[in-house]
C-alpha cells in the first residue's frame, strides 16, 4: 500500500504532461525566437530573479532564526531543483530541504515548521496578488502601454501586499472578512449539501501558526515575501521588454497573478505545463502579439524555472562538501550553524 499514492501521483502527473505538452512544445519549440532577444534585458530577468531568491532565502532565514546565508540558500536550491524533477511536489521539496539542514545542525522539526511558515506567507502573497491587480483594471490602468507605469504598477502593488500582510498579523478583521467573502463565493456559486463555513477561523488559525513561528521577525518576513514577488514581477516585464512588446500595465499584472496560482497546481512540479499555457494566453489578452508571448513566456521560464534546477544540484555539490565532513548535530538550535 505504501507505493499506491507515489505510484498515483506520478500517473496524474504523467496524465497532466501529456494533455499540456502541445503548449510545452509551442512554447519550446520557439527557442529559434531567442536569437532576436535584446540581451540587455534578458540579463535583467536573470538579475531580477536571483534578488527574488535572495529574498526568498532572507525569509527562510528569518523563518528559522539564524544568520547564516550558505546552508539556507544551498538547502533551498537544493530542495527546490528536487521538487520539480520528482513527484510530490512542495512536500518533497520541503523534505529535501530539511534533510539537508539536519546536516548542518538545525532540528528537523523546527525546519519544517519554519518551511510550513514560509510557503505559506509565499501562497498568501500569490492568492492576494489578483484582488490586488482588480482596482488597477476597473480603474483603467490598461490605457497606457508603457513599460514603465507598468513597473510603477508592480510597486504599487508591492506596497499594497505589504500593507496588506502587515494588516492580516495585527489585526483579525482582514482574515475574517476575507473569509466570509471565500464563503459567499463558493456558496452562490457551488451546489453543495452543507454551505460553506469556517474559513475565517481557519485563515486565523493559519495566520497565528506563522505569526508564532516568525516570531518577531514577521515584519521582516512579509517585506521579504512581498519583495520576492515583486522581483519575480519585474523579471516578467524585463522578458517582455526583451523580445520588444509593449503590453497593458494592468493585464500583464493580471497575467502574472495567474501564472503565479497556476505555479500551485500540484498535479505538475511547479505548475509545468499550466503556467506555460496561462501566460502565453493572458499575455496575448494583455495584448502581446502570439510569437512575443511566447518567446516572452519562453525566457522567462527558462530562468525562473528551469535555471535553478542546475544551480541546486551545484548548490548541494557544495553543501555536502561542507558538511559532510562534519558530523550531524541533531536537535540542535537553529541558531547554530556557522556564519557564511
Amino acid at each position: 500500500m505504501r507505493y499506491v499514492r507515489p505510484t498515483l501521483l506520478l500517473v496524474v502527473t504523467a496524465v497532466s504532461l501529456y494533455l499540456l505538452l502541445p503548449s510545452l512544445l509551442a512554447v519550446f519549440g520557439s527557442w529559434r525566437s531567442l536569437s532576436d532577444v535584446d540581451w540587455r534585458f534578458a540579463l535583467l530577468v536573470l538579475g531580477f530573479e536571483g534578488a527574488s531568491y535572495v529574498c526568498v532565502w532572507e525569509l527562510d532565514r528569518i523563518a528559522l532564526r539564524t544568520k547564516a546565508w550558505f546552508p539556507v540558500a544551498a538547502a533551498q536550491l537544493g530542495g527546490n531543483a528536487v521538487g520539480r524533477i520528482l513527484p510530490g511536489g512542495g512536500a518533497t521539496a520541503t523534505a529535501f530541504t530539511a534533510g539537508m539542514l539536519r546536516r548542518a545542525g538545525i532540528d528537523t522539526g523546527q525546519a519544517v515548521a519554519a518551511f510550513g511558515a514560509s510557503t505559506g506567507l509565499q501562497i498568501a502573497t500569490a492568492l492576494a496578488l489578483p484582488l490586488l491587480a482588480l482596482p488597477a483594471i476597473v480603474g483603467g490602468a490598461p490605457v497606457s502601454r508603457s513599460l514603465a507605469d507598468a513597473a510603477y504598477l508592480g510597486i504599487a502593488v508591492l506596497v499594497l501586499l505589504i500593507a496588506a500582510g502587515t494588516a492580516a498579523f495585527v489585526s483579525d478583521a482582514p482574515l475574517e472578512l476575507a473569509g466570509r467573502w471565500i464563503e459567499w463565493l463558493l456558496n452562490k456559486t457551488v451546489r453543495r449539501r452543507r454551505p460553506a463555513a469556517g474559513f475565517a477561523q481557519e485563515l486565523l488559525a493559519d495566520r497565528d501558526f506563522i505569526r508564532s513561528t516568525l516570531g518577531e521577525g514577521w515584519r521582516g518576513a512579509v517585506v521579504s515575501a512581498a519583495a520576492s514577488t515583486g522581483f519575480d514581477y519585474l523579471a516578467l516585464l524585463a522578458a517582455l521588454r526583451a523580445v520588444g512588446a509593449a503590453p497593458r500595465p494592468s493585464l500583464v499584472l493580471l497575467a502574472y497573478a495567474a501564472a503565479k496560482l497556476l505555479g500551485l497546481i500540484p498535479l505538475t512540479p511547479g505548475g509545468l505545463g499550466f503556467v506555460e499555457a496561462g501566460l502565453v494566453g493572458t499575455l496575448t489578452l494583455a495584448g502581446v502579439s502570439g510569437p512575443g508571448a511566447v518567446a516572452a513566456t519562453l525566457l522567462y521560464r527558462l530562468v525562473a524555472f528551469w535555471l535553478p534546477i542546475p544551480a541546486g544540484g551545484v548548490a548541494y555539490v557544495l553543501f555536502r562538501r561542507r558538511y559532510d565532513r562534519r558530523k550531524p548535530r541533531c536537535g540542535v538550535s537553529a541558531r547554530a550553524p556557522d556564519a557564511p
